[in-house]
């Protein structure tokens, strides 16, 4: 017994780290719309890194980390400069296109880097099982990093994410202030991956905050609500992978349907709050 404890301690744990940032990332995706910027980021980053690998760097080094993030860093900045508040344009169609040109960049580069597809694979795909502990305990201490800077500058941040009309009539520079958001979230997001995996890391940030929405419209309560029910489908997720002998990312992600189903079934017999506060 206490071998499976130490065995699934770690993707535990990984789970759980995150789950801290994530939840509260996701709450600003969906006021924001823009639904599908994580896999858009990650891609990017991923492209990063193949162009990393091309140049002879390691995968797993700082250079390839450093152009990962750089090629996220061009994606903040594409969609700072794109929101539009007339909506001519809806940004998720341009968080759509940066998608599909970085991915069709990606398999160009990959074509002439030997034997980098299977590299590349692992990237994007994680592999939470085999997580180790520098790799949550570098991530965690980031995430705290990140997490503190968005608690100092929440007002703008959430302004612009509630309130984007009444941050622009308050003299706000929205654009570098959407900038230093994605700029972090494509931090969060380029590390998140590789340990995670796309899908894993997309069901953190957006079912607990669909479901917090279901529930409340109090910014905290989506909050506590979100981590609360990433931590059940962490537990839930991870034991259904080990007693059934499944894959564990898919496991999680299934659970985290499952929560998502018994959340709608139930929230409309839940009052919700009037405002966000």
């Amino acid at each position: 017994m206490w071998d499976t404890v130490a065995f699934m301690l770690k993707p535990f744990l990984a789970c759980l780290v995150i789950t801290g940032i994530h939840a509260y990332l996701g709450i600003h995706v969906i006021s924001r719309e823009v639904i599908f910027v994580d896999i858009a980021l990650a891609q990017l980053a991923a492209l990063g890194a193949t162009v990393a690998f091309l140049f002879g760097h390691d995968l797993q080094g700082a250079m390839a980390s450093l152009y990962a993030l750089g090629f996220s860093f061009v994606g903040a900045a594409v969609f700072s400069v794109t929101r539009s508040r007339e909506g001519r344009v809806p940004q998720e169609a341009v968080i759509g296109i940066v998608y599909a040109i970085s991915a069709a960049a990606a398999i160009l580069v990959i074509d002439r880097a030997p034997q980098g597809a299977e590299h590349i694979k692992s990237m994007l795909v994680g592999s939470i099982l085999t997580v180790s502990w520098p790799e949550i305990l570098s991530a965690a201490g980031l995430y705290l990093v990140l997490g503190g800077f968005h608690w100092a500058f929440r007002r703008p941040f959430l302004q612009i994410s509630f309130s984007p009309g009444e941050a622009q009539a308050r003299g706000l520079h929205i654009r570098l202030w959407d900038f230093l958001f994605y700029a972090s979230f494509g931090v969060v997001v380029t590390v998140s991956v590789r340990m995670a995996g796309v899908l894993l890391v997309f069901s953190y940030l957006v079912v607990p905050a669909v479901c917090g929405v279901l529930f409340s419209d109090r910014l905290a309560v989506r909050l506590v609500l979100g981590w609360a029910l990433s931590f059940l489908a962490s537990l839930l997720g991870l034991s259904f992978s080990y007693l059934l002998d499944l894959p564990t990312g898919a496991a999680v992600v299934c659970t985290f349907g499952l929560v998502l189903i018994g959340c709608a079934l139930v929230s409309p017999f839940v009052g919700r709050k009037p405002r966000a506060t």
